[in-house]
């Protein structure tokens, strides 16, 4: 059963189109089961009915015309349960409904089960017999398996259109979820990155010019196979006539008229070069793939090979595209940060990348310039999107592809709505960040790059309440020297002085690996991250707080922050660390230096009961809310499948960061917060009612923040605070938090509505 379940997707996985990829199903799985009936119901969105969309058993005349509302017979039964309903006699069945065009009647026994893709059923997988009889355990798990292995394919053909009958590249309008990486609303072309020489990654696009495509294309082919001749006669001294007509079958796959030819056609139909060449290529690769003689097999290695090679010779021909649209969107399996240089940042209005997470080196850039980014959109068919009109929305993490009138202007008038409140919050951004009943909360940045100071201060940041030093470490080759680090760490204190700037020790680990220092585990947030790796390594470690102490001479603005801190004794031995570096200083060099605060974070929940024990070894506590939230709800964030159940909102986590906050003010050790919580500003105020004295984010939610509290007061706050304490669920909270905001004029602070 194993083998034929995996021939079964495989084949599904391969076919051209949806229609094609039903009909593998209901022949396929009708074979394996032996059953005299296998059809395929799906949803149809638009008109909340399940529609007959294949059979093999059924009238096939009654395909695409019988529907059934979600109400209606077994099928829109089995939805509704959405788990197997298994008959024996399916007439006496009080749900069962008779559809004469089907001629269904002489069929007894029934099996359905849904197709359910992230809690949506898309559809019903059913077979039938004409004997009385139940189904099997076997059986029944055998169907289960299969509708779950076919979920996600069926799922991405409805919504994306990539596999439906319309013509290529073009499909309905759809919405994909993503992580938000970077806040903003856009609306603009895509533009499709594609990795260099990866078949699978060249996206669909039609042609203007079809003879310069043909010559590109010719060219290209010479100059492999020239490569080929010349490989061929350095080695023909070196290997076998055997090995060395292999060479020669090289040339004939790529003659002209072979393969050659193939990709002339497609050229002639419309396509561009390197589309044509992919669609050739990957189509001899899947039929070689599944033929018996293991000899042909392993020719589809072959043709996959110098299919890339002519793609390599393609994409440096000047295949590359070098103009931008003056709204472009890039869109990509997995965004390089280079391409941030390369697009005019006048012409860039969002980044969407299907790999990558709200903690990569590009959403931290995407944040730090204020580009709209979404990330970690796993069903997008990212490669047929090439000229698409699409809206990205940054705030809910979301990608609309083919929009509709209506959801352009919606999406318009947020753009215009959004831009009227920056220019209104510009004005008041140099004001003190005070409540109306005057109690102060100072704001301060997160930053990881050579921020814009400028433009930080002038919206009221109070200093840099976290700089993520790993970013240096991270756009590195090696570990940077200590006399890099200085010059860096110099920067910052120097631009923010004398307002502190509180630098976070190496947190590298987890989600964020060194390209130089690879650590592999199969675990890697709970693993060898943060503190744990520069105790280890304490030479890295001293190389970092001899630097930063040496950039902070005459400006005493530094502090050190310890990261992912789970123990005391972790705290004491940096802490012993951080101690020799100051004193080798002073005395072997003479550079007069203040000792400066060291804190630590609380992100691990053990850190949340040590808090009295912390206190006494550090100068002050910094929440990072983030890896908090993580860690408690035992949610990766940067994981799409559990995405959605993070919620900083979560009762647990805000029960958690009140117990923090609580115990600081009893141990009387400052505590302050920076996460994404901090950056909005309804979290903002949540986070004030605790008695938080400080919060840290990124720069453009600063001016947001601030607006939200002044123009509340300590009380109103605290009775927020109070009422949010009772829920039981985020839904609960996020009601509360929307009737507060609204109801003081505050909505306007939150992302697009509807």
């Amino acid at each position: 059963m194993l083998e034929t379940l995996r021939k079964i997707v495989q084949e599904v996985g391969s076919a051209r189109n949806l229609q094609t990829a039903l009909s593998i199903i209901v022949r396929r799985v009708r074979k394996a089961m032996g059953t005299d009936v296998c059809s395929v119901y799906l949803l149809d969105a638009k008109r909340g009915r399940y529609v007959l969309m294949d059979t093999l058993g059924l009238n096939p005349a009654a395909i695409g015309l019988v529907s059934l509302a979600p109400s209606e017979g077994l099928v829109g039964y089995v939805g509704q349960r959405e788990e197997p309903v298994n008959l024996e006699d399916a007439p006496q069945h009080s749900r069962y409904r008779y559809l004469p065009e089907t001629g269904e009647e002489k069929y007894h026994s029934f099996l359905g089960v849904p197709i359910i893709h992230q809690r949506h059923a898309l559809g019903v997988l059913v077979v039938q017999q004409k004997i009385k009889r139940r189904f099997d355990e076997g059986e029944e798990a055998f169907l289960v398996t299969i509708a779950a292995q076919l979920a996600a394919l069926l799922a991405h053909a409805q919504i994306s259109g990539s596999m439906n009958l319309l013509p290529s590249g073009k499909f309905s309008s759809a919405s994909f979820e993503g992580l938000p990486a970077a806040p903003g609303v856009a609306i603009g072309q895509a533009v499709v990155i594609m990795p260099i020489a990866d078949l699978d990654s060249v996206p669909e696009r039609l042609s203007d010019d079809l003879e310069a495509e043909k010559v590109s294309f010719l060219q290209a082919l010479s100059w492999v196979r020239e490569d080929i001749r010349a490989v061929g006669a350095k080695l023909a001294n070196r290997v076998s006539v055997q090995e060395q007509a292999l060479f020669d079958a090289y040339l004939q796959m790529l003659d002209e008229e072979s393969l050659g030819a193939e990709v002339i056609k497609r050229i002639e139909e419309g396509h561009w070069a390197q589309g044509a060449l992919a669609y050739v290529v990957k189509r001899h690769v899947k039929y070689l793939e599944k033929v018996e003689d293991s000899y042909l097999r392993e020719r589809a290695a072959d043709i996959r090979d110098l299919g890339r090679r002519v793609l390599a010779c393609l994409q440096e021909g000047g295949e590359v595209r070098q103009e931008y649209p003056p709204n472009t969107l890039l869109v990509g399996e997995e965004l390089s940060p280079t391409l941030l240089g390369e697009v005019p940042k006048e012409k860039l209005l969002g980044l969407i990348s299907v790999k990558g997470s709200s903690n990569s080196h590009l959403a931290i850039l995407a944040r730090a310039m204020g580009i709209p980014a979404v990330m970690g959109l796993t069903d997008l068919p990212w490669a047929q999107l090439d000229g698409q009109q699409i809206i990205l929305d940054g705030y809910r993490g979301q990608v609309i592809t083919t929009p509709d009138e209506r959801k352009v202007r919606q999406y318009e008038l947020f753009i215009q709505e959004e831009r009227a409140l920056t220019e209104s919050l510009e004005a008041e951004a140099g004001l003190p960040c005070v409540t109306r009943d005057g109690h102060r909360i100072p704001l301060m940045l997160n930053t990881g790059l050579a921020a814009d100071h400028v433009r930080a201060l002038s919206y009221g940041a109070e200093g840099v309440g976290l700089y993520r030093t790993e970013v240096q470490f991270m756009m590195a080759e090696r570990f940077p020297s200590e006399q890099e680090q200085v010059n860096l760490y110099r920067q910052q204190l120097s631009a923010f002085s004398p307002r502190e700037v509180t630098m976070r020790t190496l947190d590298i680990g987890g989600d964020k690996p060194l390209p130089y220092f690879p650590i592999e585990e199969e675990n890697p947030c709970l693993g060898w991250r943060g503190i744990r790796f520069t105790l280890d390594h304490p030479e890295v470690f001293l190389s970092q707080v001899r630097a930063m102490l040496r950039a902070s001479e005459g400006l005493d603005n530094l502090r050190i922050l310890l990261p992912m801190i789970s123990s005391v004794r972790e705290v004491e031995e940096a802490r012993a660390l951080i101690r020799r570096a100051w004193s080798e200083l002073r005395q072997d060099e003479g550079l007069p230096l203040v000792n400066p605060k060291v804190g630590a974070m609380i992100e691990v929940p053990a850190a949340m009961f040590q808090i009295q024990a912390l206190a006494e070894r550090v100068d002050y506590l910094s929440v990072g809310s983030n890896d908090l939230t993580q860690y408690l709800l035992a949610v990766d964030r940067d994981n799409p499948r559990v995405a959605r159940l993070y919620s900083g909102y979560h009762p647990a986590v805000l029960q958690a960061l009140m117990h923090i906050a609580t115990q600081a003010h009893a141990a009387r050790i400052p505590v302050s917060l920076c996460g994404e919580l901090a950056g909005d500003p309804a979290g903002a105020i949540l986070l004030m009612a605790m008695g938080y004295q400080g919060l840290s984010m990124n720069l453009a939610s600063l001016p947001r923040v601030k607006a939200a509290i002044r123009r509340v007061d300590v009380p109103q706050a605290r009775e927020l605070l109070a009422r949010v304490l009772t829920c039981a669920s985020t839904d609960q909270v996020v009601g509360h938090l929307g009737v507060f905001m609204n109801e003081l004029g505050l909505g306007w602070l939150a992302g697009p509505k509807g």
